[in-house]
């Protein structure tokens, strides 16, 4: 946590450091906080080898790429989402004319995209070639009761296994990845952004917390911004960016916040099917946040994170805060 009263501040998820990078240097250009997060949360949309988030994720089920974000806009108090929208490699950018153009704050499936369509957005083909191996590698292992019949090892492309070896846990725990990234301009104003490909291989039509205003982010220009990346449903169920927002207003600040909000989820996490049998959750949730006066910080339910940050020192990587100590392998 810091404090740089008066200054530009952007602070993202780990994979987020040439997101704030961004953020930040248009922030001190004089740009809105929401354009300024949406145009950094833009440049991992679009990488093909970022697998979490926009054009390089993963795809559902089905192996169709649907994918969620929403912005909040601290000084007027608006916000607008997408979910499930097809075709589009930003849906951050949608979910910004959502906020401006209409008087709704969420458009979903195939009304988000015939809105996008409306806009200017290309319906395109997102499905790297990359996510339709890993697809076929997933659907081939899924079940030995279904007529799929898996090729043997050496005849899969070795980044995909490297993929599924590096992410065993994510597909265990439904943890995957997302990015957030909120703005704090240095005449403090306030504006957030998530954006995410959802859970690998989900459930057709599943929507996480990445597009719902006050579980994926939240701001109020009075107080503060905050998001979440990691397991949706407990961001969803805890309403953890609303709720670490209010802890701000009551005076604390933003790492005691996002701590006292990650304990609400842990107490709130009551299905054994969630639980490791010390009782603490199976999977894993980071928050972030920054508050009016610039000071941020980030905290996760388990160690071992990082998060991205840019203010008057430049970009960087830091060390998440954390409820608990992850277990050695």
């Amino acid at each position: 946590m810091d404090t740089l009263t008066g200054q530009a501040v952007a602070i993202s998820s780990g994979n987020g450091l040439e997101a704030v990078r961004l953020a930040h240097q248009r922030l001190t250009e004089g740009i809105d906080p929401v354009d300024a997060a949406v145009e950094g949360v833009a440049l991992v949309e679009l990488d093909p080898n970022e697998h979490t988030v926009g054009y390089g994720g993963l795809p559902n089920f089905d192996g169709v790429m649907q994918l969620d974000a929403a912005v909040m806009h601290g000084p007027t108090g608006k916000g607008g989402a997408v979910a499930a929208i097809e075709g589009v490699k930003t849906p951050a950018r949608v979910a910004q004319y959502v906020m401006q153009r209409t008087d709704h704050a969420l458009l979903v499936g195939e009304g988000a995209r015939r809105f996008a369509t409306m806009y200017g957005f290309p319906n395109e083909d997102i499905l790297t070639e990359f996510a339709r191996k890993a697809w076929n590698h997933w659907r081939e292992h899924l079940s030995d009761k279904d007529d799929y019949v898996a090729p043997p090892l050496e005849a899969v492309d070795p980044e995909v296994l490297k993929f599924f070896a590096a992410h065993s846990e994510e597909f265990q725990t439904g943890s995957g990845g997302t990015i957030h990234l909120s703005a704090l301009s240095p005449s403090g104003d306030l504006g957030c952004c998530t954006s995410t490909a959802g859970l690998y291989f989900k459930v057709p039509g599943r929507v996480g917390d990445s597009p719902l205003i006050g579980a994926g982010l939240y701001c109020d220009n009075d107080v503060g911004s905050a998001g979440s990346t990691g397991r949706g449903e407990a961001a969803i169920l805890s309403g953890v960016s609303l709720v670490a927002v209010e802890f701000m207003r009551g005076g604390l600040r933003p790492g005691e916040a996002l701590r006292r909000t990650l304990q609400r989820v842990v107490s709130l996490n009551r299905d054994r099917r969630l639980q490791r049998l010390d009782g603490r959750p199976n999977f894993n949730l980071n928050l972030y946040a920054v508050n009016k006066t610039g000071e941020f910080a980030s905290c996760a339910i388990w160690s071992g994170g990082t998060f991205a940050v840019a203010d008057g020192r430049g970009a960087r990587i830091e060390a998440q805060d954390f409820l608990f100590e992850r277990p050695q392998k």
